[in-house]
């Protein structure tokens, strides 16, 4: 065999997938799985049986999106694409939009981004199957093993609850699910049935999706305001804020970035929000900042800022949702004052 043909073959056994149920773990996940939940043993073994380990998930948690600049990462979701698509969104499911904004107090424009950013308004949900996906995770990825074991466990439980069919449900390549990307844990705990059919379907309902990001954001600990205090809401409603462009006159230390202050606090510091109205001195915030191409902008994060961010643990996701929502915003007052 020539030297080429040799390097050719050891890279495809490198890059396709290989059966998983050897992977060290997995008969002690059965035994855990039949004596914690009661399945079937020969149910679990049949289906780890036929789970596929697969090198191109690992090779995607390894390279997140988070390690491109700023700018690169904002315009991935912050475009005129995804504004576009999200009025359309927005005006066909603008009842359940509302619906959730009354029930759980979290603004229809961000429930609209978070799904806009996750999947595009359900366009893109995943293409990796479910069970390749958090298998490989969950035994053959030792920094997050443990995290990825119990949403396995979840998984399972999810698909004996909701009837799927194991070995074709397809995601994300770290297992999250439907229109929403939801985790089998939170689809468990905060999916909600939301357009009445007495069936909760976040693969296909883009109303129970709404309803359920609502949820989410709301378990969470978002502070809907005057918002869920009130069943008679309008567009531009004050709410407690997400974040806004802060003025820095002063030297910053990485400390200062990484302690909570009120706003009062930062306004006697030399950082001074950038808004109107200017919010609550005796709000509390942190201080983030984003490199540009001209250098630095910082903002002040709020508290609901963070409960975006628990949806994924990124600055630069919890900002592209809150500024593809204010560009949904705009957009749709524009159009409004079109007609």
């Amino acid at each position: 065999m020539k030297p080429v043909h040799l390097i050719f073959l050891l890279l495809s056994f490198a890059v396709h997938p290989a059966a998983a149920a050897t992977l060290p773990g997995i008969p002690e996940f059965i035994d855990e799985m039949v004596a914690k939940h009661k399945f079937k043993r020969a149910e679990l073994v049949n289906a780890f049986n036929h789970a596929q380990q697969l090198p191109a998930v690992i090779e995607a948690i390894s390279r997140p999106a988070t390690l491109k600049p700023w700018p690169e990462y904002r315009a991935a979701f912050v475009n005129p694409e995804r504004i576009s698509l999200g009025l359309k969104f927005w005006k066909k499911y603008r009842r359940s939009l509302q619906a959730a904004e009354r029930k759980y107090g979290v603004p229809q424009e961000i429930i609209l981004a978070v799904i806009g950013v996750e999947t595009v308004y359900g366009q893109d949900v995943g293409g990796f199957r479910t069970l390749d996906a958090l298998t490989t995770l969950a035994f053959d990825y030792p920094p997050r093993a443990e995290f990825f074991r119990k949403e396995l466990e979840n998984y399972l439980l999810l698909a004996r609850e909701q009837q799927f069919d194991l070995l074709a449900m397809r995601g994300s390549y770290a297992g999250a699910l439907g229109i929403p990307q939801f985790m089998p844990s939170s689809y468990r705990t905060y999916a909600v049935d939301f357009n009445g059919n007495h069936k909760i379907d976040l693969l296909h309902e883009p109303r129970d999706a709404i309803g359920s990001v609502a949820s989410y954001l709301k378990g969470y600990g978002w502070d809907g305001g005057v918002r869920n205090k009130s069943a008679h809401l309008q567009d531009g409603d004050a709410i407690p804020p997400v974040a806004v462009r802060a003025r820095v006159s002063t030297d910053i230390c990485p400390g200062d970035i990484t302690t909570p202050r009120t706003v009062a606090a930062w306004s006697a510091s030399g950082i001074v929000a950038d808004a109107h109205p200017v919010p609550g001195q005796d709000q509390t915030a942190r201080l983030i900042d984003f490199t540009l191409a001209d250098g630095k902008e910082f903002w002040l994060a709020f508290s609901n800022f963070d409960v975006i961010r628990s949806y994924n643990n990124s600055d630069y996701y919890a900002m592209s949702v809150f500024q593809l929502a204010e560009a949904l915003q705009d957009a749709r007052r524009k159009s409004s004052r079109s007609r």
